[in-house]
């Protein structure tokens, strides 16, 4: 069965379900080993003790297997103990074979994990010819037995639906390394991120949900650590059950790190706010085939990778990683499965954003949005009720799938960031597109019954410029990542506003500052779900890097000592989350089409030209930057006593103007017809401090690269609305 060196337990059959470590109820202090591997001839359970690494105190060979999962009980004192695996087999690549059993494997299902991995030349499994017989042991990471049981204290989740959802984007560390609200000893970690002073601030900003950057357990690159660099971003999974053990306290053993993100999510959801992850279920961490071996293809590389039909030795990357797991495959179909089932119902998540998602829907290997990881999520009783959001596309042919995913799900629109940079930078010929990204991107996502929900919207995120970086650099300046710039990417549409870089010129620094407001009001106005990157509302900047992957420093932390301007910036994006609540046209479940309402009289919008004229084609398609007044019915609230704090949707008017000089509008409507002047992006503060009024038919000039923002005033009857939204018969071109 195995040696022992002086650690007293007992073995018995154990059971093939579940997967991973699990106390077995009908015997106390026994607990269940189980672990799949189609085609390994024998499997190793070594068990340690804490802060031993080097030496086993005991090792069982596995005795029962069954359909492929290895599986075995220990009774003993066995809390708190570590463990990994030494799997037995053939070494042979050429036909997808890789057993090396001098190499400890981290279980796929640990749940905890005795903090990160020592990188080591003995993780190398070894070369097409010959298996490397270093043993890894004393440098990787190992499984941790844990106590499970957690007070949830009556947690319930926000449950927000998609229409009034607000992501925000951000890194576990770089959230409040450099907050000096937060405790010094918890900064940068899951605490550090619960705290009552980053609550209230998220609670303040009014967004909904927080997306985190990955936090399942990844190994660094051995190639960064040379460099002295690491993997901030952690798009490297190591275990797909084990919350990254960096971001816990310091000393936190594996136990205290699975209760602290617990914690973190339980007060996230006490006051009101989602935590949704962003998730890496299309690759892992061990690389191509010169990568370290730790845990899948130790276990069984045919089953759990994508290889090669031509050379088996040689994996399919459709990740640009090296590998791809095999999620058509029934033992990667069911390990993601577990996992996501895992972190909703043991870590109370609120949801998962899948990074390359185009992967996932692989299919021999084309992209099928009924792929079988598809499928078995939509049938799920747990899964189909979260938050699922695809970032569509990967690196391999037709990797760009926006639009192409099951109907339940939300997908990264990076056609709204590209045509929303690319409008205000001043293109032209954007306008057909630019109103359709702010309308719902009905044309991406119209068929198949399919909402504006679909759609979230970004215009920056954690991969590439910051905002403020966007209206600073014409060129990314990654030479601190050590690659003399080649990485990230070249195509940005961003624009510089005059200067590369920092600037003492008030007039260019002002203009940065507006086109930022312009950003933000577009993001937050349109129809979809708004994605907002963390730091963004407060200027942070990377100093021109796009790909600060592996900046776990002041390069990508957010820094929270802001001056006046940052403060102004910050209270303007503020005031725009909530203006956006207070809008029900803005979370509309429902495209625009132009059509009547109220009895064939009043259409959901109209599309004006700057002398108050419908569109017409030849204006839709000018060679030039964009200019356009649109108008949004709301449910014209002429009977609400106090506007201020009617929650109804008001008609709202939008004129947009992307040109190098001002223009001045016609205002659509009759004399009767009034509007309220409510937002400016010319404007420092953005908003409007005192009620201004606006006629039909009168003028409101915008100044350049600016966009206005009016409300129906409340005096306004719904007679007089008739004559605006009727009026504007021009058709939008998609």
């Amino acid at each position: 069965m195995g040696a022992n060196n002086g650690c007293e337990i007992s073995v018995y059959r154990g059971r093939s379900f579940p997967l991973g470590v699990s106390a077995d109820t009908n015997r106390p202090g026994g607990f269940n080993f189980a672990v799949f591997s189609r085609h390994a001839t024998a499997v190793d359970l070594c068990l340690y003790r804490p802060g031993r690494p080097e030496r086993a105190e005991a090792t069982v060979r596995l005795p029962n297997v069954d359909d492929g999962v290895w599986h075995v009980g220990v009774e003993g004192a066995l809390e708190g103990m570590e463990y990994g695996y030494r799997v037995h087999g053939p070494y042979e690549p050429a036909h997808g074979h890789r057993f090396n059993p001098s190499k400890l494997l981290i279980d796929p299902y640990a749940r905890a994990l005795s903090g990160k991995s020592v990188w080591h030349s003995s993780m190398y499994g070894g070369d097409d010819d010959e298996p490397d017989w270093s043993d890894s042991a004393p440098f990787i990471s190992k499984g941790v037995i844990i106590d499970t049981e957690f007070d949830w204290q009556g947690d319930c989740r926000p449950e927000i639906p998609m229409e009034e959802t607000i992501i925000y984007e951000g890194h576990v560390r770089g959230l409040t390394m450099r907050h000096p609200g937060v405790e010094e000893g918890v900064r940068g970690t899951y605490a550090g991120l619960g705290s009552d002073v980053m609550i209230e601030y998220l609670r303040r900003l009014g967004v909904t949900t927080v997306q985190l950057l990955p936090v399942h357990q990844h190994l660094e690159d051995g190639f960064l650590l040379a460099k002295g660099l690491t993997n901030y971003w952690g798009y490297n999974t190591a275990a797909f059950f084990a919350p990254e053990a960096g971001y816990a306290r310091a000393g936190a053993s594996a136990g205290e790190t699975v209760r602290e993100f617990k914690e973190m999510v339980r007060r996230f959801h006490a006051a009101g706010l989602e935590v949704i992850l962003d998730v890496v279920y299309n690759h892992t961490a061990e690389g191509n085939h010169e990568g370290p071996t730790v845990s899948f293809r130790g276990f069984d590389n045919v089953s759990y990778y994508r290889l090669s039909k031509k050379d088996a030795a040689r994996y399919h990357d459709f990740t640009g990683t090296g590998n791809t797991l095999d999620t058509s495959g029934p033992p990667v179909l069911r390990l993601v499965m577990d996992s996501l089932r895992y972190w909703v119902e043991e870590m109370h998540v609120d949801g998962f954003r899948f990074d390359l998602a185009a992967t996932l829907g692989r299919v021999n290997p084309e992209f099928s949005k009924e792929a079988a990881l598809f499928q078995a999520i939509q049938q799920d009783p747990v899964l189909s009720r979260v938050k699922l959001i695809a970032e569509p596309w990967d690196i391999g042919d037709g990797g760009y799938q926006l639009g192409n995913f099951p109907d339940a799900w939300s997908e990264l629109n990076g056609n709204f960031r590209d045509v929303v940079r690319q409008f205000w930078k001043g293109d032209h010929r954007m306008l057909p597109a630019f109103t359709s990204r702010i309308s719902g991107s009905e044309d991406i996502f119209g068929h198949s019954g399919r909402r504006p929900q679909s759609s979230v919207n970004f215009v920056t995120s954690h991969d590439g410029f910051t905002m403020a970086d966007l209206v600073s650099y014409n060129e990314k300046h990654n030479e601190a990542n050590g690659e003399e710039n080649r990485d990230g990417d070249n195509h940005n549409s961003s624009w510089n506003c005059g200067v590369e870089g920092s600037t003492k010129d008030d007039a260019i620094d002002a203009l940065r500052y507006q086109q930022r407001r312009n950003f933000f009001a577009t993001l937050l106005l349109s129809h979809g779900v708004p994605f907002i990157c963390a730091g963004d509302e407060l200027g942070r900047s990377q100093g021109g890097n796009n790909n600060a992957y592996c900046q776990d420093n002041e390069i990508s932390w957010l820094d929270w000592d802001l001056d006046r301007s940052q403060e102004r910036f910050l209270e303007y994006v503020r005031r725009l989350v909530q203006f956006r609540k207070d809008q029900t046209v803005c979370r509309r479940t429902g495209f625009f089409h132009g059509e009547r309402l109220r009895g064939e009289q009043i259409k959901d919008v109209a599309w004006f030209d700057v002398k108050g004229r419908p569109m017409g084609d030849d204006q839709w398609h000018r060679d030039a930057p964009g200019e356009i007044a649109i108008v949004v019915s709301g449910s014209a609230a002429a009977d609400a006593e106090d506007w201020r704090t009617d929650r109804r949707a008001r008609s709202l008017l939008f004129l947009m103007n992307a040109t190098a000089r001002q223009r001045s509008f016609v205002v659509p409507g009759s004399k009767d017809v009034r509007w309220r002047d409510v937002l400016e992006t010319v404007r420092v503060g953005g908003f409007s401090e005192r009620e201004r009024l606006v006629t039909g038919g009168g003028r409101h000039v915008v100044a350049k690269r600016s966009m206005s923002v009016l409300t129906l005033w409340k005096g306004t009857d719904a007679a007089a609305q008739v004559g605006v939204v009727a009026a504007g018969d021009g058709k939008r071109q998609k």
